[in-house]
């Protein structure tokens, strides 16, 4: 059964991607406190580079980054080292300040590295395996999706836990994505966005609504999903909730 969400509604964009590299922190800090080694599924996204650039600033502080394993939810395929991949600028951000260790930086492959787009999914499959997420990061596009899982098209249900996207409603076509079913078996699910331009598909993610919801609105964490938002975000979004969800404005 889904965990009802728990809508964090910060002033700004600025202020979310605070929240998130704070919050960020706090959880793996405690995960390693626990014996852990936790596994983090990132994002791309104004949000998210904001996080990192502040992840980065502020130094690996209680966590030890280099028992950290990083992953990736989605990848455009192209190749190495262009501005469209998301995985290529967040490692170079991150590598040096918090001291993070190469082999547990599971990047999706790019294009023009001996992989098809087939080869390149089935790749990341074997390296993902059975892996469960404990922080799984997801932007949200205007549409409402999430990683490269696009509202109406086929590849949104597909099965399996890596696949190889054709003809992206949003350039460029051809990309690299975990399954609904990966990100559903992570244990916490932390949306970020901002921007008024989101608010409809923020309140059709939260609220689940239409006989076809919205990529968003199926993604959900075991033990929680949190949605990290600004108050543009939400402005669709009624003050009471259903299902047990719960507003908190900070």
């Amino acid at each position: 059964m889904p965990t009802p969400a728990e809508i964090v509604v910060h002033a700004d964009a600025d202020a979310v991607a605070e929240a998130l590299a704070s919050r960020l922190t706090r959880t793996l800090a405690d995960l390693q406190a626990r014996g852990r080694t936790p596994q983090v599924c990132l994002t791309g996204g104004g949000i998210a580079t904001k996080a990192y650039a502040r992840l980065a600033a502020d130094g690996p502080g209680d966590v030890d980054w280099s028992r950290v394993d990083l992953w990736w939810g989605d990848e455009r395929f192209v190749p190495a080292a262009d501005a469209d991949r998301n995985a290529d600028a967040t490692v170079e951000a991150l590598r040096g300040p918090l001291r993070l260790d190469d082999a547990h930086l599971h990047v999706m492959p790019a294009s023009g590295a001996g992989l098809d787009l087939d080869e390149a999914a089935a790749a990341y499959a074997r390296e993902l395996g059975e892996t469960v997420f404990d922080v799984c990061l997801l932007g949200m596009g205007p549409d409402g999706h999430v990683a490269s899982l696009f509202p109406g098209h086929p590849d949104a249900d597909a099965p399996g836990t890596v696949i190889a996207v054709r003809s992206s409603p949003k350039p460029p076509p051809e990309r690299l994505s975990v399954t609904m079913d990966v990100i559903n078996r992570s244990r916490q699910v932390w949306f970020c966005v901002s921007g008024a331009e989101k608010a409809e598909a923020v309140a059709k993610g939260v609220l689940g609504t239409g006989p076809d919801p919205v990529p968003a609105a199926r993604a959900t964490g075991t033990e929680a999903t949190v949605w990290l938002v600004d108050e543009a975000a939400v402005a669709d979004l009624p003050e009471t909730l259903p299902g047990g969800a719960e507003r908190v404005e900070v």
